[in-house]
């Protein structure tokens, strides 16, 4: 399921290029030239055979492309573009304003109607698409020429996509719970969702400075941002739900390469105990030490998991990215949670839509990217010595000179292009009981292996 999941978010941010050209349909036009009666009169009674069955093919090709194949160019058109406009910065702000503005007039309007939790896709027909299709026109994600319909089409096809990248959801296409749960928000919840985080986006309006990280929680993603552009957005496993990641502004000042990973005593009580007592190799096939308070090593064997002995203890996990949970890198953040980001060898993440995973700390896709970046102006330290000290295997530190990182949580934003964004209110810090949302991101995993 992660495989599937990690397929469909790499091809969405690297290598889809929207829809493929109509195939031909088969159909060709035929010239007679007739040299004399006999002739005519020949090619009439032969054409009179073809006639019938090339009609019927004819008519078979025109209803396809009328359907699945009409205006392919329709994908391109309507596809959200990734905007180089930082989340926090005042451009966010000024088009979030227009946004309020616009769903202001929709909800005057009546707003929008709610969807069925039909399972639609390329191909299905009935009312369900209809109704999904005037939900889309309504949002902009649908041309108001496309709006009349029964028939799932690429046109719908491309809108809901455009819809699904709004909601930061795997672009698959096709209706599943989680883009349903999106969708069925009321407009005058989606502007108060725009009100709320305009209060917030203001509150960071201030210099942030020339070069400078975002994580945004509820969207589960990262922004480095240098002179006012995003250079690189990363996909983020962040806190539970039970483990919130915090909010909080600090600077990033220190990179260890292929570190040891010392758990944290929340997760000795909430996760090694238990596992300890479901599977006593686990520590073992994890390669994790213990250490008494002498920094003396002891077996597992030496604890009494039916207590909480074990956390007196000190545990660390061997280093070598395809098992310590720091992966190749720990990117150490002075805060007063006890948090940081870092690589990790459960890459399959990435690809699902519910990212909300970890204990508190944030994981990071395509760490090597965000590394370079934080060591961009540090002398020595290019791509090749960051791969360079990787390779090592060996504990090398590398300090970043004062790069500010904003910990914040962000559900609804716009850019300069009129596209607006939504997130599940992961942490119900919005306050306008859209806690449904996460059951349907998770259930949107479990579906992706469909499509």
């Amino acid at each position: 399921m992660r495989r599937v999941g990690a397929a469909v978010f790499r091809d969405r941010e690297i290598a889809r290029a929207g829809c493929k050209a109509p195939p031909d349909d088969g159909v060709s036009f035929v010239k007679v030239q007739f040299a004399s009666v006999s002739t005519v009169i020949a090619g009439c009674l032969a054409l009179a055979v073809s006639t019938a069955s090339t009609s019927a093919i004819a008519q078979q090709s025109a209803f396809g492309q009328a359907e699945w194949q009409q205006n392919y160019d329709s994908a391109q058109r309507v596809r959200v573009t990734r905007a180089n406009t930082p989340t926090l910065s005042p451009d966010a702000v000024a088009a979030t304003e227009q946004a309020i503005a616009r769903y202001r007039s929709m909800v005057e309007r009546g707003g929008w109607g709610q969807i069925g939790n039909d399972k639609l896709r390329l191909g299905s027909r009935g009312p369900a698409v209809q109704a999904l299709r005037q939900r889309l026109v309504v949002a902009g994600d649908l041309d108001p020429s496309a709006a009349r319909g029964d028939v799932f089409d690429s046109y719908v096809e491309a809108g809901l996509r455009r819809a699904q990248e709004r909601y930061g959801l795997s672009a698959t296409g096709a209706l599943n719970p989680g883009t349903v749960a999106a969708l069925n928000v009321s407009a005058d919840v989606r502007l108060r969702q725009l009100e709320l985080n305009l209060v917030r986006l203001r509150s960071y309006s201030g210099n942030l400075g020339n070069r400078y990280v975002v994580v945004n929680i509820p969207a589960a993603m990262v922004e480095t941002v240098s002179g006012n552009h995003v250079v690189t957005r990363h996909a983020a496993g962040v806190g539970k739900i039970d483990r919130q990641s915090p909010i909080f502004n600090s600077r990033v000042t220190e990179i260890n390469f292929n570190p040891f990973w010392t758990v944290p005593a929340s997760i000795i009580r909430k996760d090694l105990i238990p596992k300890m007592r479901q599977d006593p190799t686990y520590l073992t096939d994890q390669k994790i030490r213990i250490y008494n308070a002498e920094g003396q090593e002891i077996q597992p064997s030496q604890v009494d998991w039916n207590t909480y002995e074990a956390t007196r203890y000190r545990f660390r996990q061997d280093q070598g990215a395809d098992l310590n949970s720091m992966g190749f890198v720990r990117i150490n953040i002075p805060n007063p949670h006890g948090v940081y980001m870092h690589d990790t060898p459960a890459k399959g993440v990435f690809g699902d839509d519910f990212r909300f995973v970890s204990s508190g700390c944030v994981r990071l896709q395509n760490v090597r990217d965000y590394v370079a970046f934080l060591l961009e102006d540090t002398p020595g330290w290019g791509r090749q010595q960051i791969q360079a000290a990787i390779d090592s295997g060996k504990r090398i530190d590398a300090p970043v000179p004062n790069v500010p990182v904003y910990w914040t949580y962000i559900t609804a934003w716009a850019t300069p292009d009129g596209t607006v964004q939504f997130r599940s209110d992961i942490y119900n810090r919005d306050g306008l009981g859209l806690g449904g949302q996460i059951a349907a991101l998770e259930a949107n995993n479990s579906e992706a292996s469909k499509y």
